[in-house]
């Protein structure tokens, strides 16, 4: 069928632990803490499986198509847990959801890739054009995902507009995914243009092709510096095809077509089914711990949806990929702010919610600290494992301000 051992190994510990998520559920066993627990961990483990499912479809799309179906599909679970989570009317663990989990990327992934990597491999380095692009659109999008929250805040007519926050979430939310939409072709002619092999789903690509580009060669014996001889026309191209081989050797098999879309849609399912057993063990989970909405969104739920980036993100920095580790982590609160956040205000009308963009006054100061501290990490195209350190102790201190609500 495709799979490689490491796929089997995912597929039956996702399979187990979604069956003891059900089991605890559907029995009520372990009072109210335990279901929590399974289901959280059955969550992030399908996430992770959804994401290898996305790889292989694009895999079999082609390199520009890529980014479009990791966009489209990869942010299912945690789509699936905010809209349960709104139909049960846990509007604050929804909102918190969404500031979360650009919080979780962008200071604890960030934060745990340039610990990890610095202290690995010393101060790493980045492309600065790359690092600056990110940062402008992360900037922009957040930007405008804020705009409705500042009017019901700050502006002049905020008693009027504060009638009308639904309509404006909408306007924006519509805007942004037009936004997303006209970022596409630049996006797939770029990836298109870099062979695809710098995508998310794709470290052990990445690890290749930058071996070559570091000017080395894998040999029996480890790596010799590779010999000052220009590559064109056909070289090239067997060169290309041989790290692209290389590197699928080590990643496994790729699945087929039917393969791929089959487990799409049963990790799918699966997707939607643990996430409504774990917002229905939420609430208790809640009481029982002593944790708020906002804590639960901001960082439980924020970190078990975003399973498969988190941990890609940091494989690359340890592998001393630290482009691709940069992209894939900014790439996914990217997709929040332009993608997952306005397609739930569109969506909660069919789960009886009516979910805004409306944020509290402590949310958008978080998230504009954050946004802010993020471009001045990242501009400068070096990160150290102090700088990492740092962004992972701001993460604990905003997530600690939001345990009592």
């Amino acid at each position: 069928m495709g799979f490689s051992r490491s796929d089997w190994r995912l597929i039956v510990i996702t399979l187990v632990a979604s069956v003891a998520a059900g089991v605890t559920h559907y029995g009520k066993i372990g009072g109210t803490v335990v279901p929590f627990v399974v289901a959280a961990i059955a969550l992030a483990l399908l996430a992770s499986l959804v994401g290898r499912s996305v790889e292989n479809l694009a895999d079999r799309l082609g390199a520009g198509a890529t980014g479009v179906v990791q966009s489209a599909l990869g942010n299912l679970p945690e789509l699936f847990v905010v809209l349960f989570a709104l139909q049960k009317k846990l509007y604050d663990v929804a909102t918190a959801t969404i500031v979360g989990s650009i919080l979780a990327n962008v200071l604890l992934v960030l934060g745990l890739a340039f610990l990890l990597g610095g202290i690995k491999h010393g101060p790493q380095k980045f492309g600065g054009d790359a690092a600056r692009t990110l940062s402008v659109l992360l900037v922009l999008s957040v930007a405008a995902l804020l705009v409705p929250s500042l009017t019901a805040a700050l502006g002049s007519h905020a008693t009027k507009a504060a009638l009308h926050e639904r309509n404006l979430s909408v306007v924006v939310s519509i805007l942004l995914l037009c936004l997303f939409a006209a970022s596409l072709p630049s996006s797939i002619k770029r990836q298109q243009a870099e062979g695809g092999h710098g995508t998310a789903g794709e470290p052990a690509k990445a690890a290749a092709l930058s071996s070559g580009a570091e000017g080395t060669v894998a040999t029996d014996s480890g790596e010799r510096p590779a010999e000052p001889t220009a590559k064109t026309g056909t070289d090239a191209e067997k060169a290309g095809a041989g790290a692209a081989k290389g590197a699928e050797s080590a990643h496994g098999p790729r699945w087929p077509l039917a393969v791929a879309l089959a487990m799409l849609a049963i990790t799918g399912v699966g997707a939607a089914l643990v996430s409504d057993w774990f917002v229905a063990a939420l609430e208790p989970a809640m009481d029982s711990l002593g944790i708020s909405q906002a804590f639960a969104g901001l960082v439980i739920v924020a970190i078990a949806g975003n399973a498969v980036e988190n941990v890609v993100g940091i494989q690359l920095a340890l592998k001393n990929q630290s482009d691709f580790a940069l992209s894939v982590i900014l790439q996914s609160p990217l997709q929040i702010a332009l993608v997952v956040a306005p397609a739930l205000v569109l969506l909660s009308p069919l789960v009886g919610a009516s979910f805004t963009l409306v944020l509290s006054p402590l949310l958008i100061a978080v998230l504009i600290m954050a946004v802010v501290i993020t471009v001045l990490v990242v501009l400068d195209g070096e990160s150290n494992w102090l700088e990492g350190a740092t962004l992972i102790v701001l993460y604990g201190i905003i997530a600690t301000a939001f345990w009592w609500g």
